[in-house]
């Protein structure tokens, strides 16, 4: 009997859906949120909420441990799909990575991510995104990968250059954060582009 024929070769498959956990390297996994995890994540997010609310827009849009609930509940919708993996230090809850979204007609998708104050500067989040966009390429036969961010988040800007992601423009004013608006720099990846830069054949 032949092997079944899947998505993309056939586009009348269903895609596949992103792993529920992803091991980065001993002692650092990726896990999708369950709704027992909403008030661990609240309480880091609200911790960092001044940290983070320097570049992050939605910092008011999470004020109880029911909004954390809800998103957790929001991304198992797949009609708007996105998804979101927390990243946990030896079991701590450090920060988060999430695929914004996917175009799976174009097989492309948008990564976002945040840590905590407490843990920047150690390459949490620069592995952590390593992992994702291997498992997107690789498992989920996704074709190009972005990240977007505020032109002047140098930290965010530098783990996008770290992974090998290269500078496809600025978009003036393209966020309302807060009081102000932003410029941001979008930066982006193809699968063949990955594989040559990461030695794959």
């Amino acid at each position: 009997m032949p092997e079944p024929i899947g998505w993309p070769d056939d586009p009348d498959s269903p895609p596949p859906l992103p792993a529920s956990s992803l091991m980065v390297e001993d002692g650092l996994e990726l896990l999708a949120p369950i709704e027992g995890d909403a008030r661990e994540l609240f309480v880091t997010v609200d911790e960092n909420r001044e940290y983070l609310r320097e570049w992050l827009p939605w910092l008011d849009d999470v004020n109880s441990v029911d909004d954390e609930l809800a998103m957790i509940r929001r991304i198992r919708d797949y009609k708007n799909f996105n998804w979101v993996y927390l990243i946990r230090e030896y079991g701590d809850l450090v920060g988060v990575v999430s695929l914004n979204w996917v175009d799976w007609d174009n097989r492309s998708f948008g990564l976002g991510y945040w840590v905590s104050e407490s843990s920047s500067g150690r390459g949490i989040i620069t592995k952590s995104c390593k992992r994702v966009i291997e498992h997107c390429f690789v498992d989920l036969k996704l074709h190009r990968s972005v990240i977007e961010v505020a032109a002047d988040n140098h930290p965010s800007r530098a783990v996008a250059e770290r992974l090998g992601l290269r500078l496809e423009g600025i978009s003036k004013d393209r966020e309302w954060l807060y009081d102000r608006f932003t410029d941001s720099v979008m930066f982006a990846i193809t699968a063949p582009e990955w594989n040559i830069q990461s030695g794959a054949n």
